[in-house]
């Protein structure tokens, strides 16, 4: 039976790395679903509840990303390039062929965490712009306001409306 190559320092924090990273996606991901029903309930305690949430859990994910800009750089040292340079594959030349493996599996997780964080809060913001319109739309109503939206240029130059014909007869 052949042993395994041990464990290194590197391979051992940038799997804990990822690992944070993967929790706080999680926590990110089921505050923006959570944000999403709460607006198609229209249930504004809701919403503003999961806003304070997710600006939270992104405060969590700026100091990650400060240790992830640590780990580029000592991985950038130890092989000869520019942080910037580093990728995953590059790094895992610093790592036992089992935690390179783990690392990829790991990371491969995280980017489809962050595509679906990404997909959910582009239809938040989709249904919460829809539902910012239609409440304008109702404030303007009530209020017997005009529309901002488009009118002709006559009407909109001039700030009274166009009149139109539709038929002209005469007898």
């Amino acid at each position: 039976m052949t042993a395994l190559p041990a464990a290194t320092a590197f391979g051992t924090e940038v799997i804990a790395h990822l690992d944070a990273q993967i929790v706080s996606a999680r926590r990110l991901l089921e505050s923006v679903l959570r944000q999403g029903a709460a607006v198609r309930e229209r249930q504004v305690d809701g919403v503003l509840a999961s806003m304070t949430e997710i600006q939270a859990e992104m405060g969590a994910r700026g100091r990650l990303e400060h240790e992830r800009a640590g780990l580029l750089m000592r991985a950038g040292q130890a092989l000869g390039l520019a942080p910037q340079g580093v990728t995953l594959e590059a790094m895992t030349r610093l790592m036992a062929p089992a935690e390179g493996d783990a690392a990829r599996a790991r990371s491969a997780e995280l980017r489809g965490l962050l595509a679906e964080i990404a997909r959910v809060h582009g239809i938040n913001r989709a249904l919460m712009r829809q539902e910012m319109a239609f409440l304008d739309h109702l404030t303007r109503m009530i209020g017997a306001e005009p529309q901002t939206g488009y009118r002709p240029p006559a009407a909109a130059a001039s700030g009274v409306p166009a009149r139109h014909r539709v038929l002209d007869l005469q007898a």
